[in-house]
C-alpha cells in the first residue's frame, strides 16, 4: 500500500478544497465542467485495464466463496440500499439515488488493500475482482431503472445513452490494450502505475467536480449529512451478517477477512462517473458519491484495526478451524 493509497481520505478531502477555492474564479469555474467527464472515462479506463478478465473461470474453484461474496453485494446491498435508503433519504431523492448508487457497485481495487493490512487471503480475494465489475457493469441499469421507475421521473434514453458512454468507450479501450500489450500491462510496474493514473484522474477530476458545483454542496451540507446513519447502518449490518456467516461456514481468519472487505467496500468512481454523464442535471447526485468514500476509507480502516484485535485476542484462546 502506497503513501498515497494511504493518504486517499485526506487527499480527497485536500482536492475538494482546492476545487471549491478555485471555483470562487469565475472563469474557472465555467471551464472545469468540461473536464470532468475526460478524466473519469480515463480514470476508468485504468481501472479496467487492470482487471484480468480472462480470470473470471479462477472462481470455479472457490465457488462457495464466491456465490457467498455475490450474494452479499448483488442482492443483500440492493435490497438494503433500497430499503433503508426509503427509509431515511425517501424526501430527498438525489440522496437516494447516489445511496443506491454508491451500494449496488462492489469495489474492484480498495478492497484488496484493505484485505492485505488485514493480513487476509489477498489472492482468494482476488478471484473476485472481474466479477465485481463484469456483474455491476450488467446489473447497475437493472437497479436503477428499478428504483427511477419507483421514485423519480427520468429520461431512460438519457440514461441508456450516458451508460454506454461512460462505460463503453473506456471497457474497449482496456480490452484493446490488454489484447495488444497483455505482457506488459500485468508487470507489477505497469500495474503501479496504472494505479497511480487512476488515482490522479479521480482527485482531479473531484477538483474540477467541486469547482463546477462545489457552492452547492455547502448549500446542502445537512442533506450529505443525512447519509451518515445510512452509511454506518450498511458497515455494521454487513460487517457482522458477513463475518457471522463466514464463521459458521468454517473459514480461517485469512478468508474471513477477504470475504468481509470485498462486501464492505464500494466503487465510487464508477458510480461517480455514471452519475456525471447519465444525470448532468443533477449535480448534488455527483457531490453525494465524492463524500463517500471520505465517509467509506475511515470507516474501512477501523474495520480492519477491529478485525486485527479481534484476531490477537482470539488466537490467544481459541485455534481456528479449516475452512
Amino acid at each position: 500500500m502506497t503513501a498515497f493509497e494511504k493518504l486517499q481520505p485526506l487527499v480527497i478531502m485536500a482536492a475538494a478544497l482546492l476545487g471549491v477555492a478555485l471555483g470562487h474564479a469565475q472563469p474557472i469555474a465555467a471551464r472545469a465542467e468540461l473536464l470532468i467527464t475526460p478524466l473519469l472515462l480515463l480514470m476508468l479506463w485504468a481501472v479496467f485495464v487492470r482487471v484480468p478478465l480472462e480470470s473470471l473461470r479462477a472462481a470455479s474453484r472457490q465457488i462457495r466463496f464466491l456465490s457467498l461474496a455475490l450474494v452479499f453485494n448483488f442482492i443483500w446491498a440492493p435490497v438494503f440500499a433500497y430499503a433503508v435508503g426509503w427509509l431515511f433519504l425517501r424526501d430527498h431523492p438525489q440522496l437516494w439515488l447516489g445511496f443506491v448508487m454508491l451500494l449496488v457497485t462492489p469495489c474492484t481495487d480498495w478492497y484488496l488493500i484493505f484485505t492485505a493490512l488485514s493480513r487476509g487471503n489477498v489472492r482468494l480475494a482476488t478471484v473476485l475482482l472481474p466479477w465485481h465489475l463484469v456483474l455491476q457493469l450488467l446489473l447497475l441499469p437493472v437497479y436503477l431503472g428499478f428504483i427511477l421507475d419507483t421514485t423519480i421521473v427520468y429520461n431512460a434514453s438519457e440514461l441508456i445513452t450516458g451508460f454506454a458512454l461512460v462505460i463503453g468507450i473506456p471497457l474497449a479501450l482496456a480490452i484493446l490494450c490488454r489484447w495488444l500489450g497483455k505482457t506488459h500491462i500485468e508487470t507489477e510496474t505497469a500495474a503501479s502505475r496504472l494505479g497511480y493514473l487512476q488515482l490522479l484522474c479521480l482527485n482531479l477530476a473531484i477538483v474540477a467536480l467541486f469547482a463546477a458545483h462545489g457552492q452547492l454542496l455547502f448549500a446542502h451540507i445537512d442533506s450529505v449529512v443525512r447519509l451518515l446513519i445510512p452509511l454506518l447502518m450498511f458497515f455494521g449490518a454487513t460487517l457482522w451478517l458477513v463475518h457471522t456467516i463466514s464463521c459458521r461456514a468454517g473459514y480461517r481468519y485469512p478468508e474471513r477477512v477477504a470475504l468481509c472487505f470485498s462486501c464492505l467496500a464500494r466503487n465510487s468512481p464508477v458510480a461517480l462517473a455514471i452519475a456525471v454523464v447519465a444525470f448532468p442535471d443533477w449535480p448534488l447526485l455527483a457531490l453525494v458519491l465524492v463524500v463517500g468514500p471520505l465517509m467509506e476509507l475511515p470507516v474501512l480502516a477501523v474495520i480492519s484495526r477491529l478485525l486485527l484485535r479481534a484476531q490477537s485476542i482470539g488466537s490467544q484462546t481459541t485455534p481456528h478451524r479449516g475452512a
